[in-house]
């Protein structure tokens, strides 16, 4: 189990657009564990690479029905609006109200290279958004329509 520091607010890696992934090999089956075994050391749902230092297009993403891994994930569909207060382990201490789609249709790769579709909606589709958005060196308090600090 490798835990690694997640990177906050303020580094430069968190606003630049992350590098598509061309070869799957053991290098990113290790980032894909050591993200998953970060994200839930912070009790975090999601993160991308970017904000443990990885300037990859990788994603691990858990909304309680277990890890989902994501290799140069892509929205492909997106339907409805809904407004809901998000946080970000990048951005400790701070939520915000922000609008996104209701529902998405994500395809990304699989830790074995195979391209997977995931339709999700509601908190998944949420947590989805928020972290390709990171890949995009988008940050949710980018798009907030209100920002709260929580101390």
């Amino acid at each position: 189990m490798a835990v690694f520091q997640v990177v906050r607010l303020g580094e430069d890696i968190l606003r630049d657009k992350a590098i598509e992934v061309k070869r799957i090999n053991s290098n990113i089956h290790k980032l894909l564990d050591n993200m998953a075994d970060t994200m839930y050391a912070a009790k975090g749902v999601g993160l991308a690479a970017p904000q443990i230092g990885v300037p990859k297009r990788v994603v691990v993403l858990d909304a309680g029905d277990g890890l989902i891994e994501l290799i140069n994930p892509v929205i492909i569909e997106k339907s409805g609006k809904a407004v809901d207060r998000e946080g970000c382990l990048s951005v400790p201490n701070v939520t915000g109200d922000v609008e996104r789609a209701q529902k998405v249709v994500v395809q990304a790769l699989n830790r074995e290279g195979e391209l997977m579709e995931y339709k999700a909606e509601d908190l998944l589709a949420r947590i989805f958004q928020h972290e390709i958005d990171h890949l995009d060196g988008i940050l949710f308090v980018d798009i907030a329509q209100k920002v709260y600090r929580d101390e």
